[in-house]
């Protein structure tokens, strides 16, 4: 599971390792967060250069892993569970290595809880899209798109969908029987130019509200039918936008107004999700 975790104002890339049940770090984003450095990179190299104990257990602390580039690819790059991040840490001569220690430590902490109690995650994702400035009832709406977003992706997994590239494939034939447009073309409508914005945190209400009904419709197809393999689930994936495209195009004709939207949310207060990110690792002091 990738993810991006936010220690200050600095973005860590990082993934859950199920099996291990820890997280590997970006050593390059880390890096960048403790020296602010413009080229993390160059930093790194003169870094292992000057600790000649540290290059020499390079291979055993760092492990490569994929994870989404700027470019929005998923490109392999240096990584490092808690322990590895905290010898690395001691290489680095910053005010902010006693912060960033204790900032491992909570994240860790929290996946750990999380999976053993689910709401939990589920809580402090409502309470970072209240932060932001999403209404109660657009929250709502984002959670049960989630929901009917990981049941059509369960749906996949069993009817010989890959992840990665044939997800994408089928996203984009829901959405395009649904909104008459694929989900890259409804970024750029909403000035959505980067990799790491996502765009159902973008949508409107009625965006989300027709996006579950097409995968909520699309999954019901698959399990009537009894789909399997590219082909046929492309197929259901067009036949589910559809039901969600009539429907978006009842409502257009009869308010006169477009369902797609141009506005987003790239102007919420984001200093307020630090702040109860702040809030919430006191409380677990």
């Amino acid at each position: 599971m990738n993810s991006i975790k936010l220690f200050q104002s600095a973005k860590i890339r990082s993934v859950w390792n199920e099996e291990e049940q820890q997280w590997y770090f970006s050593v390059v984003d880390v890096v960048g967060a403790l020296t602010d450095s413009t080229d993390p990179k160059q930093y790194l190299k003169k870094m292992r250069s000057r600790d000649s104990e540290l290059n020499s257990k390079w291979g055993t602390i760092c492990t490569l892993l994929k994870l989404l580039a700027p470019d929005g690819k998923m490109r392999k790059s240096q990584t490092a569970t808690t322990k590895g991040i905290l010898r690395i840490i001691q290489s680095i001569p910053s005010p902010k290595a006693e912060p960033f220690k204790q900032w491992l430590a909570q994240v860790g902490s929290e996946r750990i809880e999380e999976i053993e109690n689910p709401e939990l995650a589920q809580t402090r994702m409502r309470e970072l899209y209240r932060a932001k400035g999403y209404s109660d009832e657009w929250i709502a709406r984002r959670e049960r798109g989630i929901a009917v977003r990981d049941t059509l992706t369960d749906e996949w997994k069993k009817r010989g969908i890959k992840e990665g590239k044939e997800y994408a494939i089928l996203t984009a034939e829901i959405s395009k029987a649904t909104f008459g447009i694929t989900p890259s073309q409804h970024k750029k409508i909403k000035s959505l130019d980067h990799p790491s914005e996502n765009l159902r945190d973008h949508m409107t209400d009625l965006e989300l509200l027709f996006t579950a009904l097409g995968e909520a419709s699309t999954t019901e197809i698959a399990k009537t039918h009894d789909v399997y393999g590219m082909t046929q689930n492309v197929s259901a994936a067009q036949a589910g936008g559809k039901i969600a495209g009539d429907a978006r195009a009842a409502l257009e004709a009869k308010t006169g107004r477009n369902v797609v939207s141009p506005s987003n949310y790239k102007d919420l207060p984001e200093a307020e999700v630090r702040k109860l990110i702040k809030a919430n690792a006191n409380e677990e002091k």
